[in-house]
């Protein structure tokens, strides 16, 4: 059957496409309470999954996987400068079909948020700029600028013209003044659909503005009309890292709450930013974003679950799709009954109804009346009635299953052969590229490399030199960014770099200079370009003044010495990380400690054993990039610690896709050292599964549905209880944990309080092992008689840890 791929709505600049098998469309509009789709009101659940952020065959799972968390929304952007490298050059090939990416969408039949940006920022490259853009005359970006609108009106007609030929649409200061030129640039070549700007607060009358942060519910102060409805653009589920950040962590009770506040107050469309966020390949990342992206997103980097995360949300969007008629069709009113609690309620009289019961207080639990019943409520959470009668959702206690995260050292891809091939480090003659004063880095690499290297000579006699034998020459290059690697003669002389923050640093080492000729050679380093702020096309990097100090002379300045300049390293040229490039150079078995600076690693090995996802482990690496079977796994930086004193990334993924069964080449380029030899490749599982449930959890939101207009149960029992699945068909092997009184913990690291029950541990397992999915009880009198009780007074949590493996 034909399938009908729809682009629905349009934000900044952004289009909604609508998926479905062989449906007559009625176009998308929309009205003060929801988008309207095919003459329908619509409650849309979205994800921001980025296509070129995995391999293409990876598509399938994720989507599917995000449509079985509750979503019937995908969001992405266009990414410019993966489509339009070079100036009238295009691809849409492989990982960059993003037609493919949305007909993958389609074939699910869940919609599309399709931003065309041109600017998307992204934590991505020059915010998805090419960078042939910037070097367009006179040009300003993300300004009322001729050249950049020009260029933008080009770009936006090339994608949109696109969308057209696909049939993909539903029906078929100077700041200021360039956002109004472009909401009529957007309107005037597709009208067809609602266009939406995010973050805008003064968006013109024609275009609906939108909310982006963690808790719009709260900050919102709804779209710019009264005709409009109010949508969230990007809901963060945590944050993405920069090399030097400690872990980002945004907890599912957080989102949950946010979510629960947003559709309280006459929200119909959330999406989050990121539901999987994949990996930076290559050279994607903007300036010193890790390689992971988005890592605790509700499907982590692999793709695989996160608990409770992914099911917390998936359960809570099937609470608010319980509610959809009065949701999306009743009248809404509040009562507030303190400074912390509040009840709205969505009613059509008669008919539906549904109540959410909010407690702002942070710390406090409570209790509130309502309709002739009393509610309990844990600390800033959400319970939704759906009938106005029963609580199936509060956001702060989750029945669904915790897990936590396992990475194997894998059998058949360990004991690494490693041999090693290294730069040779080049003096001015040897560089062809030659100018007074060292070139700016950007504009030199233009983004075809991380590297260009510098080298510049000097003649000293053995006057200029200091006498004392305690007292050395200090080298001293002030740099504009990012990084280097600093040598004399030819020698190693040290490292040094910035950060996200500040990204220009003063390199100062010791230096042994001899009389005769010394060269002074520089391995200059970007690791990405900006991707937000204003003049991102006037920003520079680079080493721009070099001294050396303590000369007999006092200070000499060699900025203006004449200095010869290169693009890249020789391996990248020769293409060391493929078959056929690695043959062009003997490469030396590592004997003894490797000198490492500047040095290229190779190995080969074995696609690891069984169907899980495959890492790198890079934690005793320093700083450099990685290539398996001649495809880029991206930057790895693990000598950049963060302020808990360990790397921000060290785990790299390795998308099976990228493997054979046999034989694959894995390249290392390491910049300034490190040790090859405790290079780890692992397989990743979630296979530790956990729950973590109260005497005062609602029962499962699974247990009710709706027919027709009625809230029915579909389960005769309506008890809370411990619901525990292992992914993949896995079976239970073991109880690792179980706690029936007051543990504490997180799945992975639970412990027992100072009361628990004896028999946890038995009725775990009478009810676990040997299965796939199963329910424990939470029942006082199924673990002990109420003699018996240790802790009869206490309100009792039940904790519980699996083990999930291959049925034997």
């Amino acid at each position: 059957m034909a399938i009908s791929s729809r682009l629905l709505s349009l934000a900044f600049l952004s289009l909604v496409v609508s998926c479905a098998f062989g449906e007559k469309t009625k176009g998308v509009t929309y009205d003060a309470r929801s988008m309207i789709v095919n003459g329908e009101r619509q409650l849309l659940f979205s994800g921001s999954i980025h296509y070129p952020r995995m391999p293409a065959e990876m598509w399938p799972d994720i989507i599917r996987k995000a449509k079985e968390g509750g979503l019937n929304l995908i969001q992405t952007y266009v990414f410019w400068n993966i489509h339009e490298p070079v100036q009238g050059q295009f691809n849409f090939e492989g990982n960059n079909d993003v037609v493919k990416f949305i007909k993958t969408i389609g074939e699910q039949g869940l919609y599309v948020t399709l931003r065309i940006g041109p600017y998307i920022e992204a934590e991505w490259n020059q915010g998805g700029f090419p960078y042939w853009l910037r070097e367009v005359p006179n040009i300003t970006f993300r300004s009322y600028n001729e050249p950049f609108i020009h260029h933008m009106k080009k770009y936006s007609e090339m994608v949109i013209g696109l969308m057209k030929k696909e049939k993909l649409f539903a029906p078929q200061a100077n700041g200021k003044k360039y956002v109004k030129w472009a909401a009529n640039m957007a309107t005037s070549l597709y009208n067809g659909v609602p266009w939406i700007m995010c973050k805008q607060r003064d968006a013109p009358p024609h275009i609906i503005s939108t909310c982006n942060g963690r808790h719009c519910g709260d900050t919102f102060t709804g779209p710019n009309g009264p005709n409009k409805p109010s949508l969230w653009t990007e809901n963060w589920t945590a944050q993405y890292r920069t090399f030097g950040d400690p872990p980002s962590q945004r907890a599912a009770e957080d989102i949950a709450f946010s979510v629960a506040r947003f559709f309280a107050k006459n929200g119909t469309l959330t999406n989050y930013y990121m539901y999987y966020g994949g990996t930076n390949y290559g050279r994607t990342s903007s300036s010193f974003v890790t390689t992971r992206y988005y890592d605790e997103a509700p499907l982590d980097e692999f793709g695989l679950y996160r608990e409770p995360k992914w099911s917390h949300l998936r359960d809570l969007h099937r609470a608010l799709r319980l509610s959809r008629r009065a949701l999306l069709w009743g009248t809404p009113t509040v009562q507030r009954i303190n400074q912390d609690l509040e009840i709205t309620i969505y009613e059509k009289p008669g008919s539906d109804c549904v109540a959410f019961l909010t407690n702002n207080h942070t710390t406090n639990p409570a209790t509130i009346k309502f309709r002739g019943k009393e509610y309990y409520l844990p600390e800033k959470s959400v319970s939704i009635l759906p009938d106005c009668k029963t609580v199936v959702y509060n956001t702060q206690t989750i029945v669904s299953q915790h897990n936590s995260r396992n990475f194997i050292a894998s059998e058949k891809a360990k004991n690494l052969k490693w041999e090693m091939y290294q730069e040779k480090v080049p003096t001015i003659n040897d560089l062809s590229l030659k100018n007074k004063v060292p070139l700016e880095l950007y504009s030199l690499t233009k983004d075809t490399s991380d590297y260009a290297w510098y080298s510049t000579s000097l003649t000293l006699d053995r006057h200029d030199l200091p006498m004392r034998p305690d007292i050395l020459p200090v080298l001293q290059i002030a740099s504009m960014g990012h990084a280097l690697v600093a040598f004399v003669n030819g020698e190693y002389v040290g490292f040094g770099h910035g950060n996200n923050i500040e990204k220009s640093f003063v390199f100062q080492k010791p230096i042994l200079l001899k009389p005769g000729t010394n060269t002074i050679s520089i391995l200059a380093e970007t690791v990405g370009f900006p991707n937000s702020g204003a003049y991102m096309e006037k920003r520079f990097a680079g080493p721009r003044g070099v001294t050396i100090q303590g000369l007999m002379d006092g200070t000499l300045d060699i900025t203006q010495n004449n200095w010869g300049h290169e693009v890249g390293v020789f391996g990248e040229k020769q293409e060391l990380f493929t078959e056929e490039g690695a043959n062009k150079v003997k490469w030396t078995p590592i004997i003894g400690p490797p000198k490492g600076v500047v040095t290229w690693y190779k190995t080969y090995f074995d696609a690891p054993e069984s169907n899980n996802p495959v890492a790198l482990k890079m934690d005793r690496m320093q700083k450099g990039m990685m290539w398996v079977n001649g495809k880029s796994l991206g930057r790895y930086w693990s000598s950049f610690l963060n302020p808990l004193g360990q790397p921000t990334q060290y785990e790299y993924h390795i998308p099976r896709a990228f493997l054979k069964p046999t034989n694959n080449l894995l390249v290392i380029f390491e910049e300034t050292g490190g040790h090859p030899e405790t290079i780890e490749v692992q397989t990743v599982n979630r296979d530790t599964i956990c729950s973590i449930i109260t005497e005062y959890h609602p029962p499962h939101v699974k247990s009710w549905e709706r027919s027709g207009t009625d809230f029915v149960a579909v389960v005769e029992d309506l008890k809370s209880g411990a619901d525990l699945t292992c992914p993949d068909n896995k079976i239970i092997e073991k109880v690792e944990f179980a706690s029936y009184g007051n543990p504490d913990g997180a799945c992975g690291n639970l412990f027992n309080g100072n009361c628990s029950s004896a028999n946890s541990l038995k009725i775990a397992e009478q009810h676990c092992l040997g299965k796939n999915t199963c329910k424990i009880p939470i029942e006082r009198e199924v673990y002990d008689e109420p003699s018996k009780d240790p802790c009869p007074n206490m309100f009792k949590t039940l904790a519980v840890q699996m083990k999930c493996g291959n049925k034997k």
